[in-house]
């Protein structure tokens, strides 16, 4: 491809996945200062003097930010769409705080994941996380900013209801009716783990789509770093590299998502595995994303 993927992309990294062991502010400021970057996703900063310095790197860089709430939710195992409404109702209070975190550091939306996916209880389980969903898409509207939810597996490590992209269309759809600020985010490291291609999913959920990550996973049983790990490019018997990055760019180009009057975001959601070099793994990353780039065809 000719043109710089920047031209059609805000290229992103997730902050707490690049550099697990940094201190949030070196880490920041390293990404900052990379200007490869065009966008940085960023989580809960408890701290209220280092949430004030994050803001003040942010503010300079001219970055997008981004704000993910999900591990809000993992950490403490918070579940959108339990069915005690309790449980339910903490899940919802920590994603509304997070839209004021969010504003504060300057991003314009909050990204979350749904709970668990019970197959005998689907259907209280996704008018529970409809239930939560739309108040946070109410508060967030107040505000002007998006609500996204980003898909997951089903089945295989975080087992998340959303889910299968049908699925994660039928619930987009609903959402819609009602909320024209909720989109979906597509992670290619999550195309093995739901058994789906590129394309499948794209195609599938091509309405609703407003956040993209690219990675990989391991989904061969047994194997090192199996399931949603997120390993780098060319990790030994893993599911995505070059090709497939080649592969979802391709999809990608013919279903529109090449905008350069306004880009999506396209983040890199790739760690370090047990003692790897942070910076290494991050050069790896976009080496691979410059070779599949150069690939693709004008």
């Amino acid at each position: 491809m000719r043109d710089s993927i920047h031209k059609y992309f805000q290229i992103g990294t997730i902050q707490w996945m690049s550099h697990p062991a940094y201190p949030l502010l070196e880490s920041i400021k390293t990404i900052a200062c990379d200007e490869f970057f065009d966008a940085l996703e960023i989580g809960r900063i408890a701290d209220d003097s280092l949430r004030e310095q994050a803001k003040n790197l942010l503010a300079q860089s001219h970055l997008k930010v981004c704000y993910g709430a999900q591990p809000r939710l993992l950490g403490p195992k918070l579940n959108p769409n339990a069915l005690e409404e309790e449980e339910r109702k903490k899940a919802e209070n920590t994603l509304l705080e997070a839209v004021d975190e969010a504003e504060y550091l300057g991003a314009k939306g909050v990204a979350f994941l749904s709970g668990k996916w019970v197959p005998d209880h689907k259907d209280e389980h996704y008018a529970q996380l409809l239930k939560t969903t739309r108040a946070v898409c109410d508060y967030a509207l107040t505000k002007n900013m998006m609500v996204e939810l980003e898909v997951f597996d089903y089945d295989m490590d975080k087992a998340a209801l959303i889910g299968p992209a049908p699925y994660a269309a039928e619930f987009a759809a609903d959402m819609r009716k009602t909320h024209p600020n909720f989109g979906l985010l597509v992670d290619l490291s999550h195309f093995p783990t739901t058994y789906e291609t590129s394309r499948f999913v794209v195609r599938t959920l091509r309405p609703y789509i407003t956040h993209l990550h690219i990675g990989n996973a391991v989904v061969k049983d047994g194997c090192e770093a199996y399931g949603d790990q997120h390993p780098r490019f060319g990790f030994p018997n893993s599911a995505n590299d070059t090709d497939e990055l080649l592969d979802f760019f391709r999809v990608l180009k013919e279903e529109g998502f090449f905008n350069a009057q306004n880009p999506y975001v396209l983040s890199l959601e790739v760690k370090p595995w047990k003692d790897e070099d942070a910076d290494i793994i991050l050069a790896n990353t976009k080496r691979t994303i410059n070779r599949a780039w150069a690939l693709l065809d004008d």
